[in-house]
């Protein structure tokens, strides 16, 4: 019985879900804050990247939560991480020759190319969540390749603390000038330059290091319990 009813539920509300589509012409959006996105978003923020306007400037801070929720995500597993582990030491063996020779020589230019990747997020594909996982990518071949090095905890730490602070004071800096918060209040710029977008690329400089080095913090917990 519950499962003919069951049936007759979703019956009804997929007729209802049809003629709901049916009412809508087919290519005829109703929403116009896409288009208004693309029309003026170059104009209204700088960035040629219209993904990273919209991610960065008109909801920026969404994307303060984001930061946020992934900072929370590496805090709960360290504190895990640290209460669960026993503090026995472990030995590691060595990578093979291959391996270890790849780490050495591609170790620099990940690092390299994942720095491009966020601070031309305003001009191409990427930004800073790409280009920080990127980093992170570096490490992670590092703890594969080169077992015998490990992040400073120091700097590791201290670029995430800096990412974090830049990220709000930009947007308090917006508050102060402008009367909203994450305003973009320096100048545009001229479209397809490096040095356009106002503060959308100090901003993605600012998440790159901060996602960049909590991702490697993850991985390197990882790294000590595996």
């Amino acid at each position: 019985m519950r499962g003919l009813i069951a049936i007759l539920l979703l019956i009804i509300v997929a007729l209802g879900f049809s003629q709901s589509l049916a009412e809508i012409p087919f290519g005829t959006p109703r929403a116009k804050i896409g288009r208004h996105y693309i029309e003026e978003g170059v104009r209204e923020t700088g960035a040629v990247n219209i993904v990273t306007s919209v991610v960065v400037n008109y909801r920026g801070f969404d994307t303060l939560g984001e930061v946020t929720v992934l900072f929370i995500a590496a805090i709960g597993l360290g504190a895990v991480l640290t209460v669960s582990g026993g503090g026995e030491t472990r030995k590691t063996h060595p990578a093979s020759l291959v391996l270890h020779t790849g780490c050495r020589f591609l170790f620099p230019l990940i690092l390299v190319f994942g720095s491009y990747i966020f601070i031309h997020g305003h001009l191409t594909p990427g930004g800073g969540f790409q280009g920080g996982a990127i980093i992170a990518s570096g490490f992670l071949l590092m703890y594969l390749g080169c077992r015998e090095r490990r992040i400073s905890r120091v700097a590791s730490n201290l670029a995430e603390s800096l990412g974090g602070l830049v990220f709000l004071v930009m947007g308090l800096l917006g508050l102060l000038f402008g009367g909203f918060f994450l305003l973009n209040f320096l100048p545009k710029g001229t479209a397809h330059t490096l040095f356009s977008a106002g503060i959308i690329p100090i901003i993605y400089i600012a998440i790159g290091f901060k996602v960049g080095s909590e991702l490697a913090g993850i991985i390197d917990n990882l790294i000590e319990e595996s």
